[in-house]
């Protein structure tokens, strides 16, 4: 088995498309698009509660196998407006990696991040800071000291 891609649910799946492709410089590789129907019903019908069953998903991610499905359900309400905290059980956290942390500190929240950590740390032999998107999904951007490793690598 490999990774296919995590899913990250939002309310407004075209405006966060917009903001990913925009603002953090991943590329849309599948477009939003709408499902409905009897092929949808049967894959996800036992996990949301209304009917019509609706997913309005669109894939993004930097061309790789590992993309970032952006996922929303226009029939199901969101259950909170409270953002998840980092100690919550399952997906805490996206991590990015980008060539220059201050300057993509600097254009996150210029367009509406807003940073939860006060700065830019240094560990592992990365540079990290830690943001949530407008929708309230948590980031990590990490910044390689060494670009020619995998930034799990930088030991």
């Amino acid at each position: 088995m490999q990774l296919a891609h995590t899913a990250i649910c939002v309310r407004d799946v075209d405006a966060a498309v917009a903001w990913y492709e925009s603002v953090l410089g991943l590329t849309v590789l599948s477009p939003p698009y709408l499902m409905e129907g009897d092929a949808i019903t049967d894959d996800m019908g036992e996990l949301l509660p209304s009917r019509p069953v609706a997913v309005k998903a669109a894939i993004i991610g930097d061309g790789g196998d590992h993309v970032i499905e952006v996922i929303g359900y226009p029939n199901d309400a969101a259950t909170t407006n409270e953002p998840r905290r980092i100690t919550d059980t399952g997906i805490s956290h996206v991590g990015i990696v980008c060539d220059d942390i201050d300057e993509a500190r600097a254009r996150i929240e210029a367009a509406g991040g807003t940073f939860i950590v006060k700065g830019v740390a240094d560990v592992a032999r990365l540079r990290t800071t830690w943001f949530r998107d407008p929708w309230g999904v948590v980031f990590i951007l990490m910044q390689k000291r060494d670009p020619t490793r995998a930034y799990w690598r930088q030991f």
